[in-house]
C-alpha cells in the first residue's frame, strides 16, 4: 500500500458505506421495494445488516492498518492513518445509527 492510500482509505470507505446504506434506504422506501414483493420489515433487516457490515468493514480497515505488513514504515503515516481509521469507525457508527434507531420511511 502506498502512504496516500493508507491515509485516504478509512474516510473513503466511510463515505462509500454511507452512500450505500442511505441509497438502500431510498430503495426500501420506494415503490420498487414493495413491487418486488418485499416488506418494510425485510427492508429494516437489510438496513440493519448493511449497518453491521459497514461497521465490520471499518473495523477491518483499522485492524489492517495496524498490521505491520500493511502498515507504513513511516511513524507519522502510521499515526495519521490509525487516527483517521478510528475517526471513520466512529463516524460510521454515529452517522448510520439513524437507520437502526429511527422510524423507516417517514
Amino acid at each position: 500500500m502506498t502512504d496516500i492510500l493508507r491515509i485516504s482509505l478509512p474516510l473513503t470507505v466511510w463515505i462509500a458505506t454511507f452512500s450505500v446504506v442511505y441509497g438502500l434506504e431510498g430503495v426500501v422506501c420506494s415503490d420498487l421495494w414493495t413491487a418486488a414483493g418485499l416488506s418494510l420489515g425485510q427492508g429494516r433487516a437489510a438496513l440493519v445488516a448493511s449497518w453491521i457490515v459497514a461497521i465490520a468493514l471499518q473495523a477491518m480497515v483499522l485492524i489492517g492498518l495496524r498490521i505491520p505488513r500493511y502498515g507504513s514504515s513511516l511513524p507519522w503515516v502510521q499515526r495519521v492513518s490509525t487516527i483517521l481509521a478510528c475517526v471513520a469507525l466512529v463516524a460510521t457508527v454515529w452517522s448510520l445509527m439513524p437507520v437502526v434507531t429511527t422510524s423507516l420511511c417517514l
